[in-house]
């Protein structure tokens, strides 16, 4: 861990934090936009697998939102993974990534993370490439959602990412 991540704290949201998460996210200028809605009820009903990174004066700097399939109870979907601009470059998703995949493991008994991933972004392909290497687990990737299955204009197809089982 970097200095500058020993500086912050990373830890549940609370239902205050969904206005500076949809922030967050509107300012990456990469992710899809929420309504600032669904940012409240992520803080709300998902806070036990969402992680939030907090500056020295509890502000939040980051966040990674996710949640348990239902389907599959031990898999855990990452829906969204962002880094205020002036906390980039530090290494802070991945370590945000870990602090969740850890707690949800122990306390959901998740074994697998899946993610989607628009191709070309080559961030979102490292952090967890680099993610599935340090948990000794293979990386699977499929097409999940195809460009003909959005009905709102020209979307990229949606790369499902499949890490699992997870070792450490």
């Amino acid at each position: 861990m970097t200095a500058a991540q020993a500086e912050l704290q990373i830890d549940r949201p609370s239902l205050a934090d969904g206005a500076a998460l949809w922030r967050i996210a509107r300012d990456s200028k990469t992710l899809d936009l929420n309504s600032s809605y669904s940012y409240l009820l992520w803080c709300r009903d998902f806070a036990a697998t969402t992680v939030v990174a907090r500056d020295e004066d509890g502000r939040p700097v980051g966040f990674v939102t996710g949640y348990v399939r239902p389907d599959r109870p031990h898999t855990l979907l990452v829906w969204q993974v962002a880094v205020d601009e002036t906390h980039r470059g530090r290494g802070l998703a991945g370590t945000m990534l870990d602090g969740l995949a850890a707690r949800t493991a122990a306390e959901l008994g998740v074994t697998t993370v899946e993610t989607t991933i628009t191709p070309g972004n080559t961030a979102s392909e490292r952090l967890f490439a680099s993610f599935a290497e340090r948990h000794g687990a293979r990386l699977e990737r499929e097409v999940l959602f195809g460009t003909d299955l959005f009905p709102d204009g020209p979307h990229e197809p949606e790369v499902l990412h499949r890490i699992g089982p997870l070792a450490r």
